[in-house]
């Protein structure tokens, strides 16, 4: 595969995880900082239970960061303007002699949805000079949230997040894939159309659906024809049942049921067990209790029954989906050399 490395899968070992520092002037709801740190916290715990983390935190936030991970992980200082490193943060990809090299795409906010964005673009450059990973900038606008990889020759994505005008405005798909086949060491790309209904960040796929392993995807369904996921999930339904891979395999879709559908301050959130995280000998599962408490336990069933070797650890995937994201978005693995 050409270009410059092949994006390992997720669930290849990783050397560690980054997890970014919330920033209050960021947040949606700035008055509910300390229950959204709290949050970040407990993912940091969590997931720092099977491999070492690495907290970005801001000069003036560092020593709160520590405190609430316990000593559960590494705190890098460094200024950044939001907490959601899996968009922000850098791709770290694995050349053929086994050495790594971060991938910093451009950063514009979700489409200019925020702003200052200028900091985190510079985090991203500072982080991977703590880790010694050499870098190179790749002039796309992309959030890591916006793909996913079988780490054998396949991205998923969705047409909805990736041509979106506000991201790539003078790129047409052709070349958008050509840029992000060859930065990633992949041969295709299986477009979904859309995201989550209310998903801020234009219809990221790690949401709604993931790869399980080559040949595998696990995809969040709706069956509720009132509900306003339900158009969508059956077109990218069809288009998963449709879709080959880049070894010509046949997409085996493996489903997982949506939450009931849940609104704080009147905006419906986007539930989704899609954006579980996978960690080194585990998964860690964002729940939401209350009247989903029976989706919970049918999605860690399927889940368990998908990766019979992993623990799963669940998370409260409340405080972090209030503000726009969940586990998957506030963390970015890094791939373990050699």
């Amino acid at each position: 595969m050409a270009g410059t490395g092949r994006m390992p899968a997720e669930w290849e070992p990783h050397e560690r995880t980054l997890i970014q520092w919330p920033v209050r002037e960021s947040l949606i709801y700035p008055e509910s900082y300390e229950e959204i740190c709290a949050g970040y916290a407990a993912a940091a715990r969590a997931v720092a239970a099977f491999e070492p983390v690495t907290v970005i935190a801001a000069e003036d936030t560092a020593r709160q960061a520590e405190q609430l991970c316990g000593g559960a992980a590494e705190i890098f200082s460094t200024p950044h303007s939001d907490a959601w490193v899996r968009d922000s943060g850098p791709t770290v990809v694995k050349r053929e002699d086994g050495t790594r090299l971060g991938i910093r795409w451009q950063f514009n906010a979700w489409g200019g949805k925020y702003f200052p964005s200028e900091p985190d673009h510079e985090a991203a450059r500072a982080v991977l000079e703590h880790l010694e990973i050499p870098r190179t900038d790749v002039p796309i606008v992309l959030e890591g949230g916006s793909i996913h990889t079988d780490g054998q020759g396949t991205l998923l994505t969705t047409a909805q997040c990736l041509l979106n005008p506000n991201r790539n405005p003078g790129l047409s798909r052709e070349k958008i894939e050509k840029i992000l086949l060859s930065s990633l060491g992949a041969e295709k790309i299986l477009w979904l159309n859309q995201g989550l209904a209310g998903d801020e960040t234009d219809g990221h796929v790690d949401n709604i659906a993931c790869f399980a392993r080559p040949g595998a995807v696990l995809f969040q369904t709706c069956s509720d024809p009132a509900d306003n996921n339900y158009e969508i999930t059956e077109e990218n339904r069809r288009i998963l049942h449709t879709a080959r891979d880049a070894s010509g395999r046949p997409m085996e879709v493996i489903e997982l049921p949506q939450p009931p559908a849940r609104y704080y301050d009147g905006l419906r959130l986007t539930l989704s067990y899609i954006n579980f995280y996978l960690v080194n000998g585990g998964l860690i599962l964002p729940v939401f209790g209350e009247d989903a408490e029976k989706t919970d336990r049918a999605a860690e069933e399927i889940l368990r029954g998908v990766f019979p070797r992993r623990k799963i650890r669940k998370v409260n995937g409340i405080p972090l989906v209030r503000e726009g994201g969940d586990i998957h978005c506030i963390t970015q693995q890094i791939p373990a050399a050699g």
